[in-house]
């Protein structure tokens, strides 16, 4: 292409139109046009869109067609590369956004690769290159692949370093801060010191201590109970205002789907969201696999998915942890609002409509709507009967209880629908947090957005088996000593920015949670312990105020468990699991293990991502969507 060719503005071209040039090369049938044409007027969108949304024509011979149409040349990137010189960092984004790409230089001016010949992306063109410019077509595939192929390592720095950048006090990067590890080496002296010189009178206070924040601890999620079960937080979304909805007005949707070494589910997730109740033409899926994963990304390409999925690959970096991996792929995001679903993952069908309306119906600085979360399998074992418990109790009392107290709300790692723009103004999440969105949560609550929840539930595999489960949880527990060290860095600061409820509620849910399951295992060993060998050994350190104290303390703590485990089963009228709430304590004790295992890694291995393996169960295909959602009783 030579100076000739160059102009001040292009013209659309007087060709046929794009679904008569498709027909007359025999690549589009004329009963899947006039079924394009009819889902251009419902959706609002262009015609190239609906029909690779719809995997009706090939990507490759749309592109080639769209060249024709245009009578610009096409053009491989993967043969001839851009120059990468005439890029611009902080152009990166607008440049996967708008789906164009600088290729080289002319004689006069500057060739530009596009894949989506629209006035906002000619206006870009004329714009950065004083209106000199000529252009050929390509494909998205091509630009997305060019954009992480030459500049990855820009994108994986912000990925990686963008929140400690500008955030520094936020980010889990530094695990202890010299502050910290003054008060924390500073109290062990203290309690070193006072142990051996008074062994005694230390010990009883630390059994007055030890009982009371139990009480404490149970006392708060007792009134967590009772305020969740007056609280409405579910923003309600009636089928009605979903049926309602003109599809035209819908923004588009960024969808999050972060994958390691999963091959095997990979088609689940990709049915689930093919099937969702959403303008195709509207949906960008982003199929985020690690670059070093070659079998789930040969997987990916083998099931010659639609255009609305992309294939964004992560560079091998460190931390190896999924809110990096969803930092790298929001680089790539082109819609106003953003979720993430996790690889087993089953969405109700109007999820994403429910949270546009939900959006709508919010307070203006609503960040986040999150969809509620349950188990498809949760009648397959003890341990997922259990999961279901810990989440009806999660959703159905501590989050409305959270919500109305003004105490921060830990996010749930999936099926959070985020405003991009909000998203990334918070820097996203940090990518050395293993719970990840735990933590951002409380940093969207300090920075005074709102967090709401829609009535939809997302529906996931409840791990059923003991050693994937204890990974799992470690890696959550870890996340919330995370969360409380980044959080408490500047106590007085946090004091002032969520007030003294939410200050001591956060001190008790996050901080309390984990001291709970640390301490627990001596509350037990100690107990039968002493009711096995009767002995008076530990009377000079439990005086009978102190031992009737832990005695309440322990029992009552336990008995609260079941009653709340069994409260949230009436609540859904999953009757069938009111024996297995008997078991609670059981559960709560495998919880210490993992609780261990997470102190263990925060110290050694603080950024190591235990690794989850899903699609164990049995009950993989069954679809729980077509049942009635029991959280919306």
């Amino acid at each position: 292409m030579d100076g000739s060719t160059i102009f001040m503005k292009d013209t659309l071209s007087d060709s046929a139109p794009l679904g008569e040039l498709l027909i007359a090369r025999g690549l589009l049938q004329q009963k899947q046009l006039d079924t394009a044409l009819e889902l251009q007027k419902k959706w609002g969108t262009r015609l190239g869109d609906i029909l690779l949304s719809k995997g009706w024509v090939r990507a490759q011979d749309f592109y080639l067609t769209l060249a024709i149409q245009y009578q610009k040349p096409f053009v491989d990137l993967f043969k001839e590369r851009p120059d990468k010189t005439l890029w611009k960092n902080d152009e990166l984004t607008r440049y996967t956004e708008l789906l164009v790409l600088p290729l080289r230089k002319m004689d006069e001016g500057i060739l530009f690769a596009v894949a989506d010949p629209t006035p906002a992306v000619f206006e870009y063109m004329d714009e950065h290159s004083d209106g000199v410019y000529d252009y050929v077509i390509t494909s998205k595939f091509d630009i997305i692949w060019s954009a992480q192929n030459e500049a990855d390592h820009h994108f994986s720095d912000r990925a990686v370093n963008e929140l400690a950048r500008e955030q520094p006090v936020n980010s889990a990067g530094q695990v202890f801060t010299r502050a910290q590890l003054f008060w924390i080496f500073g109290l062990l002296s203290v309690v070193i010191v006072s142990t051996t010189f008074w062994p005694i009178a230390t010990l009883v206070l630390a059994n007055v201590f030890i009982s009371l924040f139990m009480l404490l601890n149970f006392g708060l999620r007792m009134l967590f109970a009772w305020v969740g079960s007056h609280a409405k937080i579910d923003v309600k979304v009636t089928d009605e205002e979903v049926r309602a909805i003109n599809d035209r007005d819908l923004p588009f949707y960024t969808v999050l789907v972060p994958m390691y070494k999963e091959p095997s589910v990979l088609p689940i997730i990709t049915e689930s969201l093919r099937n969702i109740d959403y303008p195709l033409s509207k949906l960008d899926i982003k199929l985020i696999l690690e670059e070093d994963d070659e079998e789930t990304i040969a997987a990916a390409k083998n099931l010659n998915l639609e255009s609305m999925f992309e294939i964004i690959r992560v560079p091998v970096s460190l931390p190896k942890t999924k809110p990096k991996a969803c930092n790298y792929a929001l680089s790539f995001a082109r819609g106003e609002l953003v979720t993430i679903y996790d690889a087993e993952d089953k969405p109700e069908r109007d999820q994403l409509k429910k949270a546009v309306i939900a959006f709508r119906k919010a307070p203006e600085n609503t960040a986040v709507i999150q969809a509620r979360l349950n188990y498809f399998n949760a009648n397959e074992n003890w341990l997922t009967r259990m999961f279901t418990l810990e989440y009806s109790l999660w959703f159905d009392f501590y989050l409305p209880a959270l919500e109305a107290l003004k105490i921060p709300i830990p996010l749930g790692g999936t099926s959070n629908h985020f405003k991009l723009r909000i998203l990334k103004k918070v820097n996203a999440w940090d990518p050395y947090n293993v719970t990840e969105d735990a933590d951002l949560g409380v940093r969207l609550t300090q920075l005074n957005y709102h967090v709401g929840v829609v009535n939809s539930t997302t529906y996931e595999e409840a791990t059923n088996r003991f050693g994937n489960w204890i990974r799992q949880r470690s890696r959550w527990i870890k996340g919330y000593m995370q969360t409380y060290l980044v959080h408490m860095r500047h106590p007085v600061r946090l004091y002032r920015s969520l007030g003294h409820v939410g200050f001591w509620g956060f001190q008790f849910f996050i901080g309390g949670a984990v001291l709970s399951c640390l301490l627990a295992p001596l509350l037990y060993l100690t107990y039968f312990g002493w009711l096995y060998t009767q002995t008076h050994v530990l009377d000079v350190i439990f005086p009978s105020i102190i031992l009737y104290a832990s005695l309440f303390s322990l029992l009552l703590g336990n008995g609260l468990l079941i009653y709340l485990s069994t409260l949230c089963v009436f609540k859904r009228h999953l009757y069938h699991l009111i024996p297995w709430a008997l078991t609670v304590p059981v559960y709560w004790l495998m919880m210490s293990i993992a609780a261990y295992k997470a102190l263990w890694q925060l110290i050694h291995k603080p950024f190591y991502w235990e690794k989850t393996t899903h699609g164990l169960t049995n009950f993989l295909h069954v679809d729980p969507r077509k049942k009635k959602d029991q959280a919306d009783v």
